[in-house]
């Protein structure tokens, strides 16, 4: 239960990154933090203790999104035991890149499970829980890659722009609910996702972007503590793309 009656927020795969900045973000908006992680322990509990320096509670869970009994279960303990949340933010997400010529069978339905279906499932499981509130925001991160396409990551741009599919026609649905749903697509963001590029090629799309720069999780964490307020109350359907002017 919720006793101290702040607004919780749910951030999937807030361990580190821009789920951990996301998380520390909507805490200094003012909400208590519910996440999950799938198994580092000791980065969430990093996100735990931030989260705890700005005067909120936090509660977090290691769960596999992309099995929906698991998110069903988690998401009712998170109620049960922590409160009931007005604001989602689906986050989870992997990349393993290759080639389609090249790419394993096993790659492309890891990525579609975690990235895209772990959507549905987390959406899905919380549906009910919003329609009864009559508001709420969720919010999906999408990619770049799921608007423009990425040579590569066939898979990983599918499941992106699936996200973006997926969330105009949810926004549809519960727009009569007073539910916001919207999409971020990062586009060059400094996580670990890209701790693997060499400096050259981090160097060759810094030219492609027009303000000459890789972006940071803070500036992803900003937009989402935008979508997640009243500052966006009149905002449902829509896909901001935080990549600094990326030029193809």
């Amino acid at each position: 239960m919720n006793e101290n009656n702040n607004p919780i927020a749910f951030v999937s795969g807030g361990s580190r990154g821009i789920g951990r900045a996301a998380a520390v973000k909507l805490a200094e908006d003012g909400f208590d933090i519910a996440f999950c992680y799938h198994s580092n322990s000791e980065a969430a509990n990093i996100t735990r203790q931030l989260i705890e320096e700005k005067g909120r509670r936090s509660y977090s869970v290691a769960c596999d999104v992309s099995d929906f009994d698991a998110v069903r279960n988690m998401l009712e303990d998170i109620e049960e035991n922590f409160g009931e949340f007005s604001v989602v933010v689906n986050n989870a997400g992997i990349n393993a890149d290759a080639p389609l010529a090249l790419m394993e069978p096993e790659n492309w339905t890891k990525v579609i499970n975690t990235n895209l279906n772990s959507v549905f499932n987390v959406c899905r499981c919380a549906a009910i829980s919003f329609i009864r509130q009559a508001h709420g925001s969720i919010v999906n991160l999408s990619s770049i890659s799921g608007v423009l396409g990425n040579a590569s990551q066939t898979n990983y741009s599918a499941a992106k722009a699936g996200i973006i599919g997926f969330s105009k026609s949810l926004a549809k649905e519960m727009g009569r609910y007073g539910v916001r749903v919207n999409v971020v697509a990062p586009g060059l963001i400094e996580t670990d996702m890209i701790s693997g590029m060499t400096d050259k090629a981090k160097k060759d799309i810094e030219k492609k972007i027009l303000l000459k720069r890789v972006g940071t999780v803070d500036d992803i964490a900003n937009a989402i503590s935008f979508l997640c307020s009243d500052k966006s109350s009149y905002m449902t359907g829509q896909v901001l793309q935080i990549d600094g002017g990326l030029r193809v």
